[in-house]
């Protein structure tokens, strides 16, 4: 009798994401952002139009903040969100099948991508790592390739 059991991916984005994700508005300031990146051990922010609506209109990441403002010799102290962040947004719906979602984050050659319920509200995010840990290997190697393919288009 087989004991050992089988590794089954989950269904839909809610199944794989990280839940209630630290979000932050255009005008907070981008040592904040940082700030929270560190203390949630992310590497993405979800920028909403405002705390109470939540609903994303862009993100900033670890990345943005590297290439639009650090190496341009820019003091990111005197810069807010909206300076840096990456739009437009893609998102993904809570109900998604994870093999879209991947779909999804291989098209757009994202790492990361924010997940909204149906009042359009950042409900979640989806990294790499999520899948990762659940996904099989085949699906991770894939996701991971096509994110990191050459294009020409700026750092997300």
């Amino acid at each position: 009798m087989d004991t050992q059991r089988k590794h089954v991916p989950p269904q839909a984005a809610s199944d794989v994401m990280t839940r209630y994700p630290t979000c932050c508005t255009p005008g907070t300031s981008l040592d904040r952002v940082a700030q929270l990146m560190v203390l949630q051990d992310c590497g993405e922010i979800p920028i909403v139009e405002d705390e109470v609506s939540r609903v994303p209109i862009a993100v900033v990441t670890d990345r943005d903040i590297v290439c639009r403002v650090l190496a341009r010799g820019k003091n990111p102290l005197e810069y807010t969100a909206e300076s840096c962040m990456s739009q437009p947004i893609v998102t993904v719906p809570e109900e998604m099948f994870v093999d879209d979602v991947l779909a999804t984050m291989e098209k757009h050659q994202i790492r990361r991508v924010p997940v909204v319920n149906a009042g359009g509200q950042c409900v979640g995010v989806i990294s790499q790592a999520d899948i990762a840990w659940r996904a099989p290997k085949k699906e991770v190697a894939e996701l991971v390739r096509e994110v990191s393919r050459d294009t020409d288009s700026s750092s997300r």
